[in-house]
């Protein structure tokens, strides 16, 4: 059996050009270009049947190395905690105050951009600090 080398992450959501826009600037990523023969994604969303403009809307790692995000239209709103998240992870190699700070920081540029603070778990012996943080549609996801 062949390994796989690349996997995509999918969020349901109502607004996916607004949730991955949100994501591209928590992560760095970008906005493919869009496809041949259309000069803006607007373009090219406007050639859709009006049922999906706007129905989904993409963001990769400019490097190639991340997952490609993709964001889908669902009409539901999001009802319960998440059974799966994503961990920004902020303070890599960082151990208590220093760590504490620079995840603080980032969650500080996070709720500028929309997020909101969750919980900030201190370390306790065992675990490093930690912010549970929510996106701009509800969606929880870690600075660790």
């Amino acid at each position: 059996m062949a390994s796989v080398k690349q996997f995509q992450v999918t969020f349901d959501c109502g607004e996916p050009e607004r949730v991955a826009r949100f994501w591209c600037e928590v992560l760095g990523y970008v906005v493919p270009p869009p496809p041949e023969g259309f000069a803006a994604w607007d373009d090219f969303d406007r050639s859709l049947p009006p049922e999906r403009q706007g129905a989904a809307f993409v963001c990769m790692d400019p490097s190639g190395v991340g997952p490609r995000m993709y964001f889908q239209r669902v009409p539901e709103g999001k009802v319960a905690k998440n059974r799966v998240h994503l961990c920004v992870r902020a303070g890599t190699g960082l151990v208590g105050e220093e760590r504490l700070a620079t995840l603080q920081a980032e969650c500080a540029r996070l709720i500028a951009l929309g997020a909101a603070h969750v919980q900030t778990l201190l370390a306790d012996g065992t675990n490093e600090s930690c912010i549970v943080m929510q996106d701009i549609e509800g969606n929880e996801f870690c600075l660790d």
